[in-house]
C-alpha cells in the first residue's frame, strides 16, 4: 500500500471521488476511476485535466449491476476505493430499484470482482446514514462506530437512503468475513466544500437549500459537516495504514443542523437563514472530535468555519447563488 500502485476508485466522477482521484494522483499512484457515461464530458472532463491524470489516470464505464463491467477498471489493481452508490433524499419513488440494489448489489459486485483480481485492500464509502438514525441508542451516550442505522425504523417511516447505506455496509462486512478480503469502511458526515465536478451533490444542494432561506431540516439525515478534502484524505490515511481496520466516522464534529444554520447566519448575515429550534436532531449528543480512530491515524479536520466559507466560494463560482 503505497504511492505508484495502481488503484481503482468506482464513482471516480463524484463530488468525494473526483477530490480522491485528485489526491492520489498528487501521491503517485496511477489511477483506473469508473464513470457511468463515457461521452458525457461532464462526467470525464473535469477528471481529465487533474494534474498527473494525461499520465496515470485511466477512465473506464461501468455499470454496478453489470459484474463484467467491473474487471477491466479493476485488473491490475493493488487496492479499491468503492464509492460508486446512488444519493437521492427526496423524491424516492422506488426505493428497490433507485437505491437498495445499486447500492447493495453493486456493493457486493465490486467485492467480489476485487477478491478474484487478488486486491489487497477495499475502502468501501458507507455513510453516517448507517449510523442513524438509530432512535434506540443509549440518550446519554455518544454515537460512535458501534452504532447501526434502525433499519425496522427506515422502512417504517420510508427513510431509503440511511436504509440503502446499511444494508450495503452489512453486506459489505458479511463478504468479507465470508471470503478473507481486507475491507475498511469511511462513514463521512454531511460532505461539502469545493466541487472539482461542474454539478453538485446532495449536501451542497441541501446547503443551498438553507442559504435560500428553505426552513427544512433533515432529522434522520444530519449529524454534522465534513470538507471533501477531509474525506479524500481519510480514505486515502485508511488505505494506507496496515493496522486501519473496521468502520471510521468522518466527521468534523457531532452537531445539529441548527448548529449549522446558526453559524452560517453569523457568517453570511446577507443570507435569510430561518431559525430553527435548538434541538433539531432530537436525541442526538453534541460531541467535538468525535473521529478519534481517524484522528489517532494522523487526520486533522477543518473546522465548521472553513467547511462553510469553502462551500458558498464553490457554490458562488458555480453560478448556484
Amino acid at each position: 500500500m503505497k504511492p505508484g500502485e495502481t488503484v481503482c476508485v468506482t464513482g471516480g466522477s463524484g463530488f468525494i471521488g473526483s477530490w480522491l482521484v485528485r489526491l492520489l494522483l498528487d501521491r503517485g499512484y496511477t489511477v483506473h476511476a469508473t464513470v457511468q457515461h463515457l461521452d458525457d464530458e461532464a462526467e470525464t472532463k473535469h477528471l481529465e485535466s487533474l494534474d498527473g491524470a494525461q499520465e496515470r489516470l485511466k477512465l473506464f464505464q461501468i455499470d454496478l449491476l453489470e459484474p463484467a463491467s467491473l474487471v477491466a477498471a479493476i485488473h491490475g489493481a493493488a487496492g479499491v476505493f468503492h464509492l460508486a452508490s446512488p444519493c437521492i433524499v427526496d423524491l424516492v419513488h422506488d426505493p428497490e430499484r433507485q437505491l437498495i440494489e445499486p447500492a447493495v448489489k453493486g456493493t457486493l459486485n465490486v467485492l467480489r470482482a476485487a477478491k478474484e483480481n487478488g486486491v489487497n485492500r477495499v475502502v468501501v464509502t458507507s455513510s453516517i446514514s448507517a449510523i442513524i438514525p438509530s432512535p434506540k441508542w443509549p440518550a446519554d451516550v455518544v454515537k460512535d462506530e458501534s452504532c447501526w442505522a434502525d433499519l425496522e425504523y427506515c422502512k417504517e417511516n420510508g427513510v431509503w437512503y440511511p436504509a440503502s447505506k446499511t444494508m450495503a455496509e452489512k453486506a459489505a462486512w458479511e463478504f468479507a468475513r465470508e471470503n478473507g478480503l481486507d475491507v475498511v469502511v469511511i462513514n463521512p458526515g454531511t460532505v461539502m466544500g469545493p466541487s472539482i465536478p461542474p454539478s453538485i451533490n446532495a449536501s451542497m444542494a441541501m446547503f443551498r437549500r438553507l442559504l435560500e432561506g428553505c426552513s427544512e431540516h433533515y432529522v434522520n439525515f444530519f449529524m454534522g459537516p465534513v470538507h471533501v478534502k477531509d474525506v479524500a484524505l481519510s480514505h486515502i490515511l485508511v488505505y494506507e495504514n496496515p493496522a486501519a481496520s473496521g468502520r471510521h466516522l468522518c466527521i468534523e464534529s457531532i452537531s445539529h443542523w441548527s448548529d449549522f444554520a446558526s453559524k452560517v447566519a453569523e457568517l453570511y448575515p446577507e443570507y435569510k437563514i430561518p431559525s430553527f429550534p435548538k434541538d433539531t436532531q432530537p436525541g442526538l449528543l453534541r460531541a467535538q472530535n468525535p473521529s478519534k480512530k481517524l484522528i489517532e491515524l494522523g487526520m486533522c479536520f477543518t473546522p465548521v468555519e472553513q467547511i462553510i466559507k469553502d462551500s458558498v466560494d464553490s457554490l458562488k463560482s458555480k453560478g448556484c447563488i
